[in-house]
């Protein structure tokens, strides 16, 4: 994996819905858990709200947090 695509989708702002301008690594996994059951949108966000699911299913969240810009 590109490690500038994980970058991006770490902090890619959420655009719409109850999170929107959170960044997808800061959302509650039940949202994620939420879309993986609906399925993620055919986009480019899609994709990284899909990558974010499976980050935070293995429990890789706190090893990327130092990656968020602020």
């Amino acid at each position: 994996m590109d490690s500038q695509l994980l970058l991006d989708a770490v902090n890619q702002v959420m655009p719409f819905g109850k999170y929107k301008g959170r960044k997808l690594l800061e959302l509650p996994e039940p949202y994620l858990v939420w879309f993986h059951s609906k399925g993620f949108p055919d986009s480019k966000l899609g994709q990284q709200l899909a990558l974010m699911y499976e980050v935070k299913l293995n429990g890789l969240e706190g090893m990327l947090k130092p990656m968020l810009r602020r």
